[in-house]
């Protein structure tokens, strides 16, 4: 199992919102902005940020650092670590096995994550078992898109996705991003997708947007 930062926001939490940092980060990067969420009105919530091993990044020189998967390059049109992904997607279904056996039923979780936790989140969430909540991508994309269709889970095709990017990203390109978009919705899937006129990172306006959907999706769940 994962190490992990875990923060409720009252007793008995009754939903969990499973975070997935970026590459070179870990799980207290997305601690502050967790922090600035108000679910009150949907009952306790409880936090999960999990650290990512440390492996060597090759287009970092092989310099060792937490990711989710190799990088070889950010071109949209290079080789993806297939075999790190799906190692990575393992690691994700655990977590969310655990959340389950601890009493919280799939679909009162939601899976995020902001750049490499945005890949693994649509790639573990779109292929989860058992309905999730909601799934949350934010300066990410689509990893291995062509296997999608094939592999996606019938329980999770009308799950709410939250995509946001920035239109100035210089990591993940916007077009990447808004390929991944027509990707998921040309397969059927309820993406709600937002822009802002930022680089690689989050908008204050993307936190409050964000919160009125998880607002929405642990509602209607």
């Amino acid at each position: 199992m994962l190490d992990m930062i875990e923060a409720e926001s009252g007793d008995n939490p009754t939903a969990s919102i499973i975070i997935l940092h970026g590459l070179g980060a870990d799980g207290n990067d997305f601690v502050p902005i967790a922090e600035e969420l108000d679910l009150d009105a949907v009952g306790p919530v409880r936090f999960l940020f999990p650290h990512a091993p440390e492996m060597p990044i090759t287009i970092n020189g092989g310099y060792r650092m937490r990711a989710w998967y190799d990088v070889v390059s950010f071109d949209a049109d290079a080789p993806q670590d297939e075999a790190g992904l799906r190692r990575s997607q393992a690691l994700v279904e655990a977590v969310l096995a655990r959340e389950q056996e601890r009493g919280i039923p799939a679909h009162r979780i939601v899976l995020a994550g902001f750049s490499q936790g945005c890949a693994m989140s649509l790639l573990a969430g779109l292929r989860h078992p058992q309905r999730l909540a909601g799934i949350c991508g934010l300066s990410g994309y689509l990893p291995i898109a062509h296997t999608t269709a094939a592999e996606r889970s019938e329980a999770n095709r009308q799950t709410p996705i939250f995509l946001a990017h920035g239109t100035h990203d210089e990591v993940v390109s916007f077009d990447r991003a808004e390929a991944s978009r027509d990707a998921l919705l040309a397969l059927g899937y309820p993406v709600e997708w937002h822009e802002y006129l930022i680089g690689h990172g989050v908008h204050p306006l993307e936190v409050t947007q964000l919160n009125d959907w998880l607002l929405r999706v642990l509602s209607a769940s």
